[in-house]
């Protein structure tokens, strides 16, 4: 009998959306990410911002948890991290096709490419602050970039 995954994998694996058998991170961001951003994005910024620290604060436990149970210091499955850093992306952006559109496309193009200081980030750092702290820089990049798009888009 196979048993129940851990409260770590499941909150880590954002209710099992990890799991999906192709590219993880994107899924988790589009089915999670999007979703979450469509019912925090009509608050204040600043309570956008403060969402996306709990959430990183929480996922830094968990992923760490859940990474210990895996038994792999950043497993694919662990998608607590795209959805952090997916919010931090969309923080203080309008809702909109585009704002959504421009977020998704800039974060997983940070969050894949890993330009610097991301990638020395993801190097030097492991267990959860390591799994967590290479996405919140990709948000933080795509929502500079993201910010700054909008703006020439709205002439």
């Amino acid at each position: 009998m196979r048993q129940a995954p851990s409260i770590y994998c499941v909150v880590a694996t954002v209710l099992g959306v990890g799991k999906a058998p192709f590219a993880p991170g994107t899924v988790a961001t589009l089915v999670a990410g999007i979703p979450c951003f469509l019912l925090i994005g009509r608050f204040s910024w600043q309570i956008q911002w403060t969402i996306a620290l709990a959430l990183f604060a929480v996922g830094v436990y968990f992923s760490r948890e859940a990474a210990k149970e895996i038994g792999h210091s950043d497993p694919h499955e662990v998608v607590i991290d795209e959805l952090c850093g997916y919010l931090i992306a969309m923080a203080g952006h309008p809702v909109s096709f585009l704002s959504i559109f421009t977020g998704f496309l800039l974060f997983r193009a940070f969050d894949i490419w890993k330009p610097w200081p991301i990638c020395a980030v993801d190097r030097k750092l492991s267990g959860g602050i390591g799994i967590m702290l290479d996405d919140v820089l990709a948000g933080i990049g795509a929502n500079i970039l993201g910010l700054i798009i909008l703006r020439l888009a709205a002439g």
